[in-house]
């Protein structure tokens, strides 16, 4: 599979919360941090996640904001 996206972080799923129409799905990127997604229900099923599966989070975005405290 190739994307076109730049940004795609392999992590380890580590949490899965099913709800009616959709899941959230926590995964585990190599340094440690959690990374969270909402993705449809049905999605998360066809892609057979299940905790401890490896995934991908691919992020494609055309603006991205950045803030800072003052």
């Amino acid at each position: 599979m190739q994307l076109s996206a730049r940004n795609a972080l392999k992590g380890q799923v580590v949490k899965l919360t099913p709800g009616t129409v959709n899941t959230e799905v926590q995964l585990q990127l190599p340094g440690g941090d959690i990374l969270v997604s909402i993705i449809t229900k049905e999605s998360a099923e066809r892609l057979g996640l299940a905790v401890g599966k490896e995934a991908y989070a691919v992020i494609k975005a055309s603006n991205v904001m950045v803030a800072v405290d003052h």
